[in-house]
């Protein structure tokens, strides 16, 4: 534990490139899961009453759950690999792997081959001896990040378990969700250093360290910023966006794909949409510069006033988010309140964090502006992470069209407030000159 805060310390008092180690980020992944099974895994198994929660996977061909509790020296599962965690009367999480090795140092191997060689009995016999009354297994018709158990491995458990057994098992999806979507209070910690790790390479992209105008591509800063991931030795979990709007194309807008204009010239209007994962948590995030024109100093009004516009949106839309409120019901609260303040707003909010497109409410979808069906219907729990993803579409009538301002930044919903990770992009960046 000592370990852990120096460590965390560290990343919170040094520039935010001075990345950890990769012996560090073990050390402080494996203290993230031990804190996540013992502190609120029995919460979350007591608030879904589901008393024991059977994981079943096979290398290779991991369950995403089994993935957010690999050990960090393992890149893959072992073999058939079934973990079980019970929650006892004592309200505290028993911890047990039916493999032939412990998985990792949070979660001992209870499995003696020598006494009883059929794995899949020695999984009945624990869970006899534990008399569970209901038995999760990762299994979902809507949310995939749950429905990890596949059809082999879900088919040898149940078709060869006792009656007793059988009758028992149910559905872990609620708890799979709960157990991804939940934020610790350490990987808040985190979360914050991840996000200004993101802004800084954005910030660094859109610049003259990387653009010159009239040379640069789009495509050249996608692959800077690939490049630049790389050399800090973290990962994108999806290929980077890079964009512009302009004024002399007035049919085409950033979001429909339809301009990939090759080189970046004064007067655009760039965007990006980017992402890194660290530490077990992933970023995704949406902002926007503009490329001075000589003798400019600062971006036209019309723009920063678009920009305050989306701000606007971003306000009505958070201030919406409700314990228990479903996403559909936070999309549709907020759209009719946009338009009738005059906006033309589109929401496509989804959930963040252990994954990019994480587990949790959606809260609309680019093409699904009515609401999103099973998935928009689950309900906001406190402590959960978002990409408050978005953009509003403001008539600019220097240019005679309209622009779409596309924002997008990592949120925490808590029990106080919703508030944004490492803040949002409330002024536009500027591609600069000599001038400035």
């Amino acid at each position: 534990m000592k370990k852990f805060i120096i460590l965390l310390v560290f990343t919170q008092l040094s520039f935010s490139q001075n990345i950890l180690d990769l012996k560090s980020r073990a050390d402080v992944i494996k203290d993230l899961q031990k804190d996540r099974l013992d502190n609120l895994l029995p919460d979350l198994m007591e608030e879904t009453g589901i008393d024991m929660w059977v994981l079943i996977t096979r290398e290779y061909n991991e369950d995403p759950i089994i993935k957010t509790l690999l050990p960090p020296t393992w890149l893959n599962a072992r073999r058939r690999t079934i973990l079980v965690f019970y929650h006892n009367d004592k309200g505290e999480i028993e911890k047990a792997a039916i493999t032939r090795y412990n998985f990792g140092e949070n979660i001992p191997s209870i499995w003696d081959k020598d006494k009883q060689p059929d794995q899949l009995k020695a999984l009945y016999d624990y869970i006899k001896s534990k008399k569970p009354n209901k038995i999760g297994l990762n299994f979902s018709e809507h949310f995939a990040l749950v429905d990890g158990i596949s059809k082999t491995d879900f088919d040898l458990f149940y078709n060869n378990a006792p009656k007793t057994i059988k009758n028992k098992v149910v559905s872990a999806e609620e708890l799979g969700i709960r157990w991804i979507e939940t934020r610790t209070q350490k990987e808040k910690v985190i979360y914050d250093q991840l996000v200004e790790i993101t802004h800084n390479i954005i910030n660094e992209a859109f610049s003259t360290k990387v653009i010159t105008p009239g040379v640069t591509t789009t495509d050249d800063v996608v692959w800077w910023m690939r490049e630049k991931v790389l050399s800090l030795n973290l990962k994108t979990w999806f290929h980077p966006t890079i964009d512009v709007q302009r004024n002399s194309q007035s049919d085409l807008y950033a979001f429909d794909g339809k301009s990939k204009f090759d080189i970046i010239q004064p007067g655009d209007l760039v965007h990006c949409d980017f992402g890194i994962n660290y530490l077990t948590l992933n970023t995704d995030c949406q902002q926007i510069a503009y490329v001075l024109k000589p003798n400019e100093s600062e971006a036209p009004e019309y723009l920063s006033n678009a920009l305050k516009e989306a701000n606007r949106l971003q306000d009505i839309f958070t201030d919406n988010f409700g314990y228990k409120k479903t996403g559909n019901q936070i999309l549709k609260e907020s759209l009719e309140q946009a338009k009738s303040q005059g906006l033309k707003p589109q929401i496509y909010t989804h959930p963040l964090g252990t994954f990019g497109h994480s587990a949790g409410t959606t809260l609309g979808m680019w093409d699904s502006q009515s609401g999103v069906p099973f998935k928009g219907d689950f309900q906001m729990n406190y402590d959960t992470s978002y990409a408050i993803e978005l953009n509003n579409k403001t008539f600019i009538k220097e240019w005679n069209k309209e622009v779409r301002i596309m924002l997008e930044e990592a949120g925490i919903f808590e029990e106080k407030r919703f508030r944004y990770v490492n803040g949002r992009q409330t002024e536009i960046i500027l591609i600069g000159n000599n001038l400035h």
